[in-house]
C-alpha cells in the first residue's frame, strides 16, 4: 500500500518530553552549567507518564495512526521505544533528531511534519513547545498545545536555543 493510499488512517503526531513523559525529575541536569545532556537523556527511562497526554494518545488511536516526533537524539531510540511500550502507548513510527542536529525544535519538527504531510494526512500535532506549535499552526497544521506538564524553562530554552530536545 502506498503512503498516500486513501485507506490509510490519518496521523496523530505526539511529542514525548513534557507531552507524554514528565521530565521534571531530570530538569536538574539542565540547570547546571555546562548542561549535563548525557545525564538528562540517561534519566529519561525513569520518566513517569503524563496521564492527560497518554489518554489523548490512546483516544486518538481510535481514529488515527499514532506516531511520535521528538527532539530526543537518535541515540535514545531504544530507551524511547521501551518507554512507550512500558507505558502502554500505541505502537507507531518514531521520528528522532539526528545525534549531531542542533537546530531549534521548531525548525526540525516542522521539517519532518512537512515531509510526512506530503504523503499522509496529519490530523494533529500534540506538543508542549509553544514555538513548535506556532510554527506548525502557521504552516497549516492542527495543533494541540500540551499544557499539562509543569513549566520547564530550562528545557524550553534548550529546545529553542541549543537544539537538544
Amino acid at each position: 500500500m502506498s503512503e498516500s493510499s486513501p485507506t490509510r488512517r490519518p496521523l496523530a503526531v505526539f511529542d514525548l518530553d513534557n507531552t507524554l513523559a514528565d521530565t521534571a525529575h531530570r530538569q536538574h541536569f539542565l540547570e547546571r552549567r555546562p548542561r549535563d545532556w548525557a545525564g538528562f537523556f540517561a534519566a529519561a527511562p525513569a520518566d513517569p507518564p503524563l496521564p492527560r497526554g497518554v489518554a489523548l494518545a490512546l483516544e486518538s488511536a481510535a481514529d488515527c495512526e499514532v506516531a511520535y516526533l521528538t527532539g530526543r537524539p537518535e541515540r535514545c531510540r531504544r530507551d524511547t521505544l521501551e518507554w512507550l511500550e512500558r507505558h502502554g502507548l500505541p505502537e507507531g513510527r518514531v521520528w528522532m533528531r539526528g545525534n549531531a542536529d542542533r537546530r531549534p525544535a521548531r525548525v526540525t519538527k516542522l521539517e519532518v511534519l512537512s515531509r510526512i504531510a506530503r504523503g499522509r494526512e496529519v490530523r494533529m500535532l500534540v506538543d508542549d513547545d509553544e514555538l513548535v506549535c506556532q510554527a506548525a499552526r502557521a504552516a497549516g497544521f492542527t495543533v494541540v498545545l500540551a499544557d499539562w506538564a509543569a513549566e520547564a524553562p530550562e528545557l524550553q530554552q534548550a529546545q529553542e536555543g541549543e537544539g537538544r530536545t
